[in-house]
């Protein structure tokens, strides 16, 4: 069976043009999933709830199957009445990314996406999850090839795996970006609009080391397992995320497509994609290594 490719939540705070241009010409991509919705910071909301829907809709048209998903970090009542009426639209399946989430789609019947935010390491938090309701699951995006191999997957539930794009690794009340220009979190000045992809933090040597996205910490390196994608085909994985960047996004997917379509080798995919990703690439946790270690030669199966 063909992968599924999914693109993944935006990350990041764009500009209300921006984010509506960027998913205008996702319509023609050949993804076949489209996440949609705030995941990271509450305060950003130059598009509420309703503008996201009419973006479903376009997309849900176009072909593509829609998921709404959660915020990550719940910290109000605010939040948690936003969280509230994403379950509570029944038009679209929802994407958990923490517990209290899972636990009102289960209330209301709703089919969920278990976000790799939900840390699932254990086959019985799987098989719980699956009783709750969930169609589809995210490992953990340090979880190794051999650990993913060792998982119990529920009968009918799929695995998508994230595979493309600056790993989400921590979430903290206190924000980063703020903090950077010496701002309080809720005088933030929405900063992080500023930085499209993140705002990079280097070693004191010059080094990439990570990105700050508001509340968020990311990878400096961008994952990619695009010359990985036989060894997660053998494990069964259904779907491949793919992480939205601020430029040549639509070329990415183009490569990822032409991957599973088998009309690039996974060698030439891996050089194509050099010249489109906004960072060194890494593949170190697939290989159970150091998360920035980067060995495209080095294959699996």
């Amino acid at each position: 069976m063909e992968m599924k490719l999914t693109l993944g939540p935006l990350l990041y705070y764009w500009s209300r043009e921006d984010t509506l241009a960027f998913y205008a010409e996702a319509v023609d991509w050949p993804v076949d999933v489209v996440y949609l919705g705030e995941t990271v910071c509450s305060r950003r909301h130059l598009l509420r709830l309703p503008d996201w829907l009419e973006v479903a809709a376009r997309l849900r048209d176009a072909g593509k199957t829609v998921v709404l998903s959660t915020q990550t970090l719940i910290e109000s009542e605010s939040d948690l009445k936003a969280l509230r009426k994403i379950v509570s639209t029944t038009e679209f399946a929802v994407e958990a990314n923490e517990f209290g989430a899972v636990r009102l789609c289960a209330e209301a019947g709703v089919p969920f996406v278990a976000g790799p935010a939900l840390n699932v390491y254990s086959p019985d938090t799987l098989a719980l999850l699956g009783e709750a309701g969930a169609m589809r699951w995210l490992p953990p995006v340090e979880m190794p090839h051999a650990m993913l191999q060792a998982m119990t997957v529920p009968q009918g539930m799929a695995t998508e795996l994230f595979a493309y794009g600056r790993l989400p690794l921590a979430f903290s009340a206190r924000c980063f970006t703020a903090r950077h220009y010496n701002l309080q979190k809720d005088d933030c000045q929405f900063r992080c609009i500023e930085h499209p992809d993140g705002l990079d933090l280097k070693t004191r040597e010059g080094e990439a080391f990570l990105t700050l996205n508001g509340i968020q910490t990311q990878s400096a390196r961008i994952y990619t397992l695009a010359h990985r994608m036989a060894e997660a085909h053998d494990l069964g994985v259904t779907h491949l995320r793919l992480s939205p960047q601020a430029r040549h996004m639509g070329r990415v997917v183009a490569v990822f497509d032409a991957l599973r379509q088998e009309t690039l080798a996974p060698m030439a995919a891996a050089t194509q994609l050099q010249k489109w990703i906004p960072g060194e690439p890494c593949d170190g946790y697939w290989l159970g290594r150091p998360g920035l270690d980067y060995a495209p030669g080095e294959s699996l199966i």
